[in-house]
């Protein structure tokens, strides 16, 4: 079902379990409403963990700078973008949130309204999270992400979209979602439920930006890896969730941006990915900068070198003719 553009205004949220007491704890800035919001899957699909309770948390104190976190998803679903005059370009994003919750604004709504200004439409995905309770938890992010590539080529007469130009981005446990969906498009994590399943999952281009790749634990984000595999996982379903070791050659052409001072997730996520990438012959392109930190998103790298970021993103998929 889409809900208009009004309905989400009243709303007050284009996340429809958001309490009414949560709603009233920040301003939304102004450009940061989606158009519309669909769900991922149809309604009898998706039957939530009993005792799951999804609540919108707002981290940041500044209306002007609204930083909000989706917890406990009971609803996969896309808020959708629609830029005024599309150019036929569309971008899939996965917000992060070390598999605990999902990002709305920061590595969500904020890129979606810088490409819509550009005529991408964007859907946000609010994917499920594989702590949550749900029957095979870790392959549900991977299952939303492959659904929500090919719901959106379903819809392209209705977007205004070019299905051969449909791109995916993940930031941080989302770039797990992102480069799980890079080498693992076509593996069959859920029964097809309706036509849009038989479209290819596989995007034409993929980015993933400071993103969790690696099941490793040398290398690994704890709490994303404890979320999806646990913290006893085996080697076999340790190599399963680890994409660098799962690489194709023909995976979708990679897009790879990573500062060297990320505390948080270790670069070499990256730069092992770009390496295994080029070892079967796939095109990657990778930008690693000095400082950064983790989570600067687009507001958060201000003043420092990494800013261009969206630029250097926006030039890549311009060469892949995405956009």
């Amino acid at each position: 079902m889409t809900v208009g553009r009004r309905a989400l205004l009243t709303a007050g949220l284009a996340l429809p379990f958001a309490s009414a007491a949560a709603r009233e704890v920040w301003t939304r800035p102004a450009g940061l409403t989606p158009d519309a919001s669909i769900a991922l899957w149809p309604e009898a699909h998706v039957v939530p963990p009993a005792g799951l309770v999804e609540k919108v948390v707002q981290r940041s104190e500044d209306p002007n700078a609204s930083d909000r976190m989706l917890e406990g998803i009971t609803r996969p679903r896309l808020d959708i973008f629609r830029p005024a005059k599309p150019n036929g370009a569309a971008v899939i994003l996965a917000p992060g949130g070390g598999y605990r919750y999902v990002v709305v604004d920061k590595e969500g709504y904020e890129l979606a309204r810088w490409l819509k200004e550009r005529g991408v439409t964007v859907y946000v995905l609010f994917y499920r999270l594989p702590g949550d309770g749900w029957t095979n938890g870790a392959d549900v992010p991977l299952a939303d992400a492959q659904r929500a590539v090919r719901l959106v080529r379903s819809r392209a007469k209705i977007d205004r979209i070019d299905p051969a130009r449909v791109a995916f981005g993940g930031f941080s446990a989302g770039g797990q979602v992102a480069t799980s969906l890079l080498t693992r498009f076509d593996a069959k994590v859920y029964a097809p439920v309706d036509a849009a399943d038989a479209l290819s999952a596989r995007p034409d281009a993929l980015a993933a930006i400071y993103p969790v790749v690696s099941m490793d634990p040398a290398i690994a984000h704890a709490m994303s890896r404890e979320k999806l595999i646990g913290t006893d996982a085996g080697a076999a379903r340790e190599k399963l969730y680890s994409p660098e070791r799962n690489v194709r050659a023909d995976q979708p052409p990679l897009w790879l941006l990573h500062a060297e001072d990320d505390d948080v997730v270790k670069v070499e996520n990256s730069a092992r990915l770009r390496e295994a990438t080029r070892s079967v012959g796939a095109p990657v392109e990778a930008h690693f900068f000095e400082r950064g930190g983790h989570g600067f998103g687009l507001m958060k790298s201000a003043g420092l070198p990494v800013a261009i970021w969206p630029e250097l993103l926006w030039n890549w998929l311009g060469s892949h003719t995405i956009v």
